[in-house]
Parts: C-alpha cells; sequence; structure tokens
C-alpha cells in the first residue's frame, strides 16, 4: 500500500479567512482526511514546516522577516505550493501599508492609536525602549504575494476562495493534475 500524499498548509500575514473557508469544507474534510496524510497546519501544534510535503496551501501576505524565512523554507520542502487567496496572489489587503513607511505605521498604530502607547519603534528595530520585543517580527519595507518570492504552482483567487473551490483544487492535485479554478473563484469573491 503506497502512502498517503502529505499535504500542508500555512498562513503568512493576513486574517486567516482562507483557513476558516478551508474548514467550511464541512463534510468533504472527512473524505479528504482519507485521502491524505495533513502533516502541517496552523490548527495542529506542528513548531517546524514537515520535509517532503507533497501538496501545500499557504495565505498571506509576504510582510515580514518571518514571512520570508518561512515561504522559503516552505517552498524548499514542497513539491507543490499553492498561493490561497488574494493576500497570498497578490498582496491584497497587507499590502495597503506599501504606500506609508514602516516608522509612520508604528507611530499609528502602536502610539495615536493606543490606549497605553508604547515607547520606541518594536518592529523596525526589533527592540523597544522598554526591552526586546519578541511579539512583533520585524517587517520587510513592502508587502509582497508570494510569487514574488518564490515559485508559485497554482495561483487561487478569492477573499477568501470558497470551500467548493478550494476542494477542487486540493482534489485536482491529488489526481495529479494542475487545477483552474477560474469558474469556481475571482478576486475578491
Amino acid at each position: 500500500m503506497s502512502a498517503k500524499p502529505r499535504v500542508a498548509t500555512a498562513w503568512l500575514d493576513g486574517c486567516s479567512g482562507c483557513h476558516m473557508s478551508f474548514l467550511d469544507l464541512d463534510e468533504k474534510l472527512v473524505d479528504l482526511a482519507g485521502m491524505v496524510d495533513v502533516v502541517c497546519s496552523p490548527t495542529v501544534d506542528i513548531k517546524e514546516f514537515p520535509q517532503n510535503v507533497d501538496v501545500a496551501l499557504v495565505e498571506g501576505a509576504v510582510s515580514s522577516e518571518e514571512d520570508l524565512h518561512k515561504i522559503k523554507l516552505i517552498r524548499s520542502r514542497t513539491k507543490i505550493l499553492v498561493s490561497l487567496g488574494d493576500c497570498a496572489v497578490t498582496g491584497n489587503v497587507p499590502a495597503m501599508r506599501n504606500f506609508f513607511t514602516i516608522e509612520s505605521l508604528f507611530k499609528r498604530a502602536y502610539q495615536e492609536n493606543a490606549d497605553v502607547p508604547l515607547r520606541g519603534e518594536p518592529a523596525s528595530t526589533g527592540r523597544s525602549i522598554d526591552g526586546p520585543c519578541v511579539a512583533v517580527p520585524k517587517l520587510c519595507e513592502n508587502a509582497r504575494p508570494i510569487h514574488e518570492i518564490v515559485k508559485v504552482d497554482v495561483h487561487v483567487p478569492g477573499c477568501p476562495p470558497p470551500p467548493d473551490a478550494i476542494f477542487h483544487v486540493v482534489a485536482e492535485l491529488l489526481a495529479g493534475r494542475i487545477p483552474d479554478a477560474s469558474s469556481l473563484t475571482r478576486f475578491g469573491k
């Protein structure tokens, strides 16, 4: 008996809506569970992305050094990389920050809009006056879609993509075909 395909999911800078849409597969999740081994997901307690992943579904834009490291690691350990959702495909909402400097973003978020303003710039320097800041990763200059960083094999737009589109993509990949989800989803849908 051959091993089941190894499937992983991950999220970068985004809202996790694509994962919620994935979970909305409902009873199809049971069917999918019989076809694959889920080896990594934000919904399970895996500390490091595993080796030899057949299909990885990744949502979110690359916005921080942590995201940059994570997507390069995922790509190096994955046969087929799926860019899942508008943030992963275009940068979408996370990329709205690209029109502002990192310093102005932190001033607005951590000083002007905070009930208890922080002293310092937590992510631009990686530390604050109060000590090391481990909660906010250092931001990249711009938020970028995944394909600008690594090779993407399949793009699935949508905010979030509908569950049926996600299932179609996964089923086609498991059947050895590169899917076309364009009739099932579109940007912003």
